[in-house]
């Protein structure tokens, strides 16, 4: 599998890729809740284990971001809050099972297992999306339009993801910021729309009339036309 490690602690982090990657799993590592909500989104895991305290936003919060974004993406959460109600919280957030510190690695390994179980009996998700002559393989993170082949940069993919994800709705600039930078979906910035018209030159056919991704008046944007 490939799993993201969300953890602050430099050793405890660096323990816990040692041991996953030790099990045969590649370990994707960051150290603070805005980057972990940035990967997460834009790129293809299969599950996320996730410390509860973390610098810049705080693990409840990023779990309910990538809830979002990939419901069907499995999180432990991992921390020393071990009371009742603090796990009954984390649980409320979205992760999907709980593991105290201090933690035997033999118990984390096995939880991680269980995981691994569940997603082999499972369908695999959708990473190929193929609309109006495109085939963008989210996975890869490439685009293939009459031959040429495009690199996709993770905000990109993010964004595809998040687009794709609401299909059939007009999705917000502010959305957008929140989902796939982790920033204010208030702030005052043109970022998106120039990573838009950046993207559509490598997935549209005809810029002055885009098929994919089309801008919706007064809100933003939508994959496909809307209805």
């Amino acid at each position: 599998m490939r799993i993201l490690v969300v953890e602050d602690e430099v050793i405890l982090r660096e323990g816990l890729v040692d041991l996953i990657e030790a099990a045969g799993h590649e370990v994707v590592a960051v150290g603070d809740g805005l980057a972990a909500a940035e990967r997460g989104v834009a790129e293809a895991f299969d599950m996320v284990v996730l410390d509860w305290m973390l610098p810049r936003l705080e693990g409840p919060e990023v779990c309910r971001r990538l809830r979002l974004a990939r419901p069907g993406l499995p999180v432990l959460m991992l921390t020393a809050r071990g009371a009742e109600g603090d796990k009954v919280d984390g649980l409320h957030a979205g992760a999907d099972d709980y593991v105290t510190k201090p933690f035997s690695p033999r118990e984390l390994l096995a939880r991680i297992e269980v995981f691994e179980r569940r997603i082999a009996a499972q369908p695999a998700a959708a990473e190929l999306i193929e609309k109006n002559g495109c085939r963008i393989d989210l996975h890869r993170c490439v685009a293939e339009r009459d031959g040429r082949v495009e690199a996709l940069t993770a905000r990109e993919v993010g964004i595809l993801r998040w687009l794709v994800r609401h299909e059939g709705r007009a999705v917000s600039r502010g959305e957008l910021l929140e989902h796939v930078w982790g920033l204010s979906p208030n702030l005052e910035t043109r970022t998106v729309d120039v990573t838009i018209m950046n993207l559509r030159k490598k997935v549209e056919r005809d810029l002055k009339a885009p098929t994919l991704i089309v801008s919706v008046k007064g809100i933003g944007y939508s994959f496909g036309a809307l209805r």
